[in-house]
Formats: C-alpha cells, sequence, structure tokens
C-alpha cells in the first residue's frame, strides 16, 4: 500500500491511497467467504463453495463492493497512523480507480483539527478560593455541630428568620379541605423555604395568637385557582444552642476540651479548602483559556465528538448504576433539552482548552520528552497490569502514540501556566505564589478529590 497526504481548504485534507491488486486480491478472497455464507450451491454445504465456483455463479461485482465496504477503512486507517493525521471526522470515499478489476486507488477526505493563534494568556487573571481560614469559619461549623445539641425554648416576641413557629393550619382549595395541608400543632423553621413562598414570607414577624389568611399559588400549576390558607400561630421557638465549654466538649465529642476542638476543626477546613482548591484553580484557568478561543474557530466535528464521548461514559456510569437516562432525568428534575443544551456547552468549553493549550504549547516551545512519554507508558502499565513496553506497543499498534504525546503536553502546558498566570482572589487582590504551592498535590496523596464537574481540561480531546 501506498498512500500521500494532500491539504484541501476548509481544514480537510485528502489522503489518497493506492493498493495493488495482489494485496487487495485478499480482501476479495474474505469478501467471497462472507458470501459463501449466504449462498447455496448444489453440491456445496452451505459457506464452502470455492471461490472459483462463486465467481462463475455470481460474477466478481458484488464481492468487489463488499471488500471496498470492509477494506477501505483499514487502509484508511494505516494511511492515517503512517502520516499521523489527526482526524476530527469520519471520512468521505471516492474510489478513484479498480472498480471492477486491477489495483485500487482511492481517496478519503476529512476534518483535521486546526492548528490556531491564541492571544492574551500573558494577561490572564485568574480568581482561586481562598485557602485561609478564619475563625469565623471554624466558630461557623462548631455552630453546626452545636445545632445537634441545641433546644427549642419558646419566646414571648415577633418571629424571625431561623426561628420555629408552631401553628394550627387549614388549607381549602375552591372551598373544599386539602388534607396533606391541613394539621395541628406543624412546626416550621422560618425562612427555610419549605412552605409556599407566600406563607414563608408571612410567617416573619408573627407572634403567639396571631391569626393569618394567605392566598398562594396552588403548587399545582395546572390549577389557576390559588388555595387559601388560614394559620393559627401558637407558640414561636427560638433555637438555644449549648455552650461550648470544655466540659461539654468532653461529654460530646472524642476532645478534651474546646481548644482541642477548635484546632481539629480549624486543621480540616484548611485541608478541604486545600484539597478543593487545587482541582478549582484548575478549573477556572482552563475556562479563562478556552475564553481566548473564537467560536469561529471551533470545529462543530469536535464538539460532537466530545459529545459523543461524554454520552457513552455517562451510559456506562448509569448502566453500573442499574439506571436509564431517561431515570436520571426524573432524578436530577431536568428536562432533555436543559441536559443536552448543557452537555454541548461543557463539550465545546473542553474543545476549546484543547485547541488553545496546543496553541500556547507551540508559543511557549513546550515539548514532550522521550523520558516523559516513557514515564506515561510505565503508569498505565500499573493499571493495566503490563509492561511499560508492552504498553508502548499496544499504542504504536493502535496509532495513539500521538494522543498521548498530545495528552502529556496540554497537562504540561496547563501546569505552565499556572506557574505563569496571575491568580487574584474575590477581591481581586493578587495572591502570593507561596500560598499557592499548598494547592500542589501531595505525593503521599492516594487520590485526588474529584469535583462533580470534571475540569475541562480532562475531557479535552
Amino acid at each position: 500500500m501506498k498512500s500521500s497526504v494532500e491539504p484541501l481548504e476548509d481544514n480537510k485534507v485528502k489522503l489518497n491511497v493506492e493498493v495493488d491488486e495482489t494485496e487487495f486480491d485478499k480482501d476479495l478472497d474474505t469478501a467471497f467467504r462472507a458470501l459463501a455464507k449466504d449462498v447455496k450451491l448444489p453440491g456445496f454445504r452451505k459457506g464452502k463453495a470455492p471461490r472459483k465456483v462463486l465467481e462463475a455463479r455470481i460474477g466478481t461485482e458484488h464481492a468487489r463492493q463488499e471488500a471496498f465496504r470492509t477494506a477501505l477503512p483499514t487502509y484508511y486507517s494505516e494511511a492515517v497512523i503512517e502520516h499521523d493525521v489527526d482526524v476530527i471526522a469520519a471520512p468521505e470515499f471516492e474510489i478513484v480507480s479498480g472498480h471492477t478489476d486491477g489495483p485500487v486507488t482511492f481517496d478519503a477526505v476529512v476534518e483535521v483539527r486546526p492548528s490556531i493563534e491564541v492571544d492574551g494568556y500573558a494577561d490572564l487573571e485568574v480568581e482561586v478560593p481562598p485557602l485561609k481560614v478564619s475563625d469565623k469559619d471554624v466558630e461557623d461549623a462548631i455552630d453546626q455541630m452545636r445545632q445537634q445539641f441545641s433546644d427549642l425554648v419558646p419566646v414571648d416576641r415577633a418571629s424571625a428568620e431561623g426561628d420555629r413557629v408552631k401553628m394550627n393550619l387549614v388549607t381549602t382549595h375552591e372551598g373544599e379541605e386539602i388534607a396533606g395541608m391541613t394539621t395541628d400543632d406543624y412546626v416550621y423553621e422560618v425562612g427555610s423555604g419549605g412552605m409556599l413562598p407566600e406563607v414563608d414570607e408571612a410567617i416573619v414577624g408573627v407572634s403567639a395568637g396571631d391569626d393569618l389568611e394567605i392566598s398562594a399559588k396552588h403548587p399545582d400549576e395546572t390549577e389557576e385557582e390559588p388555595v387559601l390558607l388560614a394559620i393559627t400561630v401558637t407558640e414561636v421557638q427560638e433555637t438555644v444552642l449549648p455552650e461550648p465549654t470544655d466540659e461539654w466538649v468532653k461529654e460530646n465529642s472524642e476532645f478534651e476540651n474546646y481548644k482541642e476542638l477548635w484546632q481539629n476543626y480549624h486543621d480540616k477546613l484548611s485541608e478541604m479548602r486545600i484539597n478543593q482548591g487545587g482541582a478549582v484553580r484548575r478549573n477556572n484557568l482552563a475556562e479563562a483559556v478556552a475564553s481566548l478561543v473564537d467560536d469561529e474557530d471551533l470545529p462543530n466535528a469536535m464538539v460532537e465528538h466530545e459529545v459523543e464521548n461524554r454520552m457513552q461514559e455517562m451510559a456506562h456510569q448509569l448502566q453500573g448504576q442499574g439506571l436509564n437516562f431517561e431515570q436520571y432525568l426524573q432524578f436530577s428534575g431536568q428536562s432533555q433539552e436543559d441536559f443536552f443544551g448543557q452537555l454541548r456547552s461543557s463539550a465545546e468549553v473542553s474543545a476549546k482548552v484543547d485547541l488553545a493549550l496546543r496553541s500556547i504549547a507551540i508559543s511557549e516551545s513546550i515539548e514532550v520528552s522521550e523520558d516523559e512519554l516513557t514515564e506515561e507508558f510505565d503508569k498505565i502499565g500499573v493499571q493495566v497490569k503490563k509492561s511499560g513496553d508492552e504498553v508502548q506497543a499496544d499504542f504504536e499498534k493502535a496509532g495513539q502514540v500521538s494522543t498521548i504525546k498530545a495528552d502529556i503536553l496540554k497537562t504540561k502546558t496547563l501546569d505552565w501556566l499556572i506557574d505563569t498566570v496571575k491568580m487574584v482572589d474575590g477581591d481581586g487582590n493578587e495572591v502570593d505564589p507561596e500560598e499557592l504551592k499548598l494547592l500542589e498535590p501531595k505525593e503521599e496523596t492516594a487520590e485526588e478529590p474529584q469535583n462533580e464537574d470534571q475540569p475541562a481540561e480532562d475531557n479535552a480531546e
């Protein structure tokens, strides 16, 4: 087989492939064997008729078309690997010669990943989450613990957000009581959002003995008539937290005193912010880099490929959980339209990150060394229980070495940006680079925490 590559307009190339007659004849043999399984000839068992007999009976045209269908994609893939063509879409085949006999020549026109130039990455400012834990952060966390041991105490004053209001409630719709919304001695936390919005708003500032009549939109949006709620407030209750004395701490925790408890919460909050901060920083940086790529520079084929990959990954995950796509939509409360809209938006960001990082790598002369490639094959080998050499051979056979190189290159480029781009806090103040070093993963950490939304760069094609 011989092949060549010719660049075309609109971000496409044309692969020209020549297959000599002897080589293609092997594909014809395979095609005839496949056809023999469906042809009954007198004197031969099904699937056992020789090629010459089949040629005499049905001719070669049908077998040749079958050989084109099955063999051309293989020759095309070999040519893509040989010339390291970075395809991003399915090819369009055209047989140039050899339609009926002799050697075969065909063209494959395919869209490739564009090489773009991005500007402005040196001037990016990326927001990072605060790492320092304040005294108030610790005290708020301890207050959440104290809430578990809190008491509700009746108070002689108007209700405020966070208080509990005990009430008798009668709800009617078009003159008929609604059983599920009629009850006595119902206790509700003011401002919690657990009741109709009109009720939530009305019970702020009420006192024991107050009577309220409220008209509210029916929970069933198909109902036009409102519901009417008659409420009698019987009691306002205040949440009283226990005093966090050393004695209380010793009785209700594993610590001897409040100082130990405070320090434990401080250390855990610091560790949590550091673990989460690294992923958030990479996410924010990736999104900032994606913003440098214009929509017109983004091939639709890249986005569609990313969407397809994510859908396949999600289908696999749902299958492992015993769910189907419709059940997932019900549980997540999303419409199909919203789901695919968010999926495509995320895929677009991922594809833009891919293009931007490749462009920055070229501009900054960032490359992948042979040692780095070998190290990556060794890492994969540990996961699949093979040697690094075996993994490398597998990737070379599949023509995927360039893909591994691209992944390493994008990771190196993102790391370079992390060390280069200005990082700021929520108020726009520049963050000390020494402080950011805390965000770097520690070697002894077995696993890094994962966000629900994966970083865009990890999903880039």
